[in-house]
């Protein structure tokens, strides 16, 4: 069966706002370590990971074996009203990372419902569905997770079950804040929240839930310091503090295991998902115990945390804790960040991230205006020659990418003299223009 047949088939039965990447869309039919191949036979070194999602790389025997164990067992399936040895063992693994004292863990299916329950545990714990939020963040699908995504491109409706006022964001390109130093950044930030706590708010907000680097949104983070400050505020007020990480998470940042840790302060809360699972279904949340515990009416998870998808998560705990894949991130994300900057594109107009979460900010020569057609230009010069990336921003004009932690200096090298390509490529269309 051809791959044109297969997208007519998608068309037909799936919603029209499920869009594959490419003016010729890809099946992927196997992988191995960093590497995936096509229903064509085609191999690219990936850069993009299913969205920062198998983030250990492919066909890795310690998550296969585990999941197969289980499976072997012939017990795939039982919920939470039955007790689960693998969600127990993976959540307290988790707990002990997480750094939040007194920690407890609920394991969920996904970011959006690991954000949405955390956005029911501020919202019961705080009595007040006031939440404060981040312009051009993005949470999830839900219809919660919606209400708190800061993008209007992601926001499908302006209908929501909680009432939303938005910080600015840490773009640091363009904006109000453009051009600040990281201190005079951080004191407009406290001092912007303060006047939207006595503006916009009736008291008694519930909670600020924020990326440490947002996501969709391209790479955008504020300078290191600033979730301390704010926290210092939100303190002032009883405000809990919530971390989105499910793209920050497990070391991908190199220089710290969670995102938040950048800040030197710690959350009420922290979310995850994509990278635990490497495929498998698998998010949460972890709160302090009083947090957690607040739930007043009966509730459990079907699917969350189920046999499999939690030995899958073990497996892959253990796999970035044995092999300091923290460090790694370190390591070849700074090379690939030396490196994108050595580049010196003219249509390059900030490279961002941290370790192996990395971002280009494509702009037409000269100026700053966004050039989404250059990305697109990019996201298909790359896939040509053998490299998946991502695509995102505020303007649709962000090259995103989050490579397994597992990639080497070879295959960063290789990955890096293809993108110079397709930069090179991008800008003498832009040229042409």
């Amino acid at each position: 069966m051809s791959t044109d047949d297969l997208l007519a088939r998608h068309r037909a039965v799936l919603p029209n706002w499920i869009n594959p990447l490419y003016a010729e869309p890809i099946e992927l039919v196997s992988g191995a370590g960093c590497r995936v191949t096509d229903a064509a036979g085609r191999t690219y070194l990936d850069f993009f990971g299913g969205v920062l999602t198998t983030m250990i790389g492919y066909d890795i025997p310690e998550i296969s074996d585990a999941v197969r164990a289980q499976l072997d067992k012939g017990i795939a399936h039982s919920s939470t009203l039955y007790l689960i040895r693998k969600q127990v063992e993976l959540a307290e693994k988790i707990a002990k990372v997480s750094g939040i004292p007194d920690a407890k863990v609920f394991l969920a299916n996904s970011g959006t419902e690991a954000n949405d329950t955390a956005l029911l545990l501020a919202t019961q714990f705080r009595r007040s569905n006031q939440i404060l939020a981040v312009r051009n963040s993005y949470h999830g699908r839900s219809f919660a997770a919606l209400g708190v995504t800061g993008q209007r491109s992601w926001s499908a409706t302006s209908l929501s079950p909680v009432n939303v006022s938005y910080l600015h964001s840490g773009d640091r390109l363009r904006g109000l804040l453009a051009g600040l130093s990281d201190a005079e950044y951080i004191a407009r930030s406290v001092a912007d929240l303060r006047e939207l706590l006595a503006t916009t708010t009736a008291g008694d907000v519930a909670c600020l839930i924020a990326e440490p680097i947002q996501g969709v949104g391209g790479f955008v983070a504020p300078p290191d310091g600033y979730f301390k400050a704010i926290k210092e505020v939100l303190d002032e007020h009883g405000i809990l503090w919530v971390s989105d990480e499910v793209q920050t998470g497990w070391g991908r940042t190199g220089e710290h295991f969670w995102g938040y840790q950048a800040h030197d302060a710690v959350p009420d809360m922290l979310t995850f998902a994509k990278g635990i699972g490497n495929g498998f279904t698998l998010g949460g949340v972890v709160a302090r115990g009083e947090v957690m515990d607040c739930l007043s009416a009966i509730s459990f998870n079907t699917f969350g945390g189920n046999p499999v998808s939690s030995s899958a998560g073990q497996a892959v705990l253990d796999y970035v804790l044995s092999h300091d894949l923290q460090a790694n991130a370190a390591r070849v994300g700074g090379l690939l960040h030396t490196g994108l900057r050595e580049l010196n594109s003219p249509i390059v107009a900030e490279v961002r991230g941290r370790g192996l979460m990395l971002a280009l900010e494509l702009v037409r020569p000269g100026s700053l205006d966004p050039a989404p057609e250059l990305a697109v230009k990019v996201l298909e010069e790359t896939k040509a020659n053998g490299l998946l990336v991502g695509k995102g921003g505020l303007y649709g004009n962000v090259i995103r990418m989050g490579p397994p932690l597992t990639l080497t200096e070879a295959e960063a090298k290789e990955g890096l003299d293809i993108l110079a390509g397709a930069l090179a490529r991008a800008y003498e269309q832009a040229t042409r223009a």
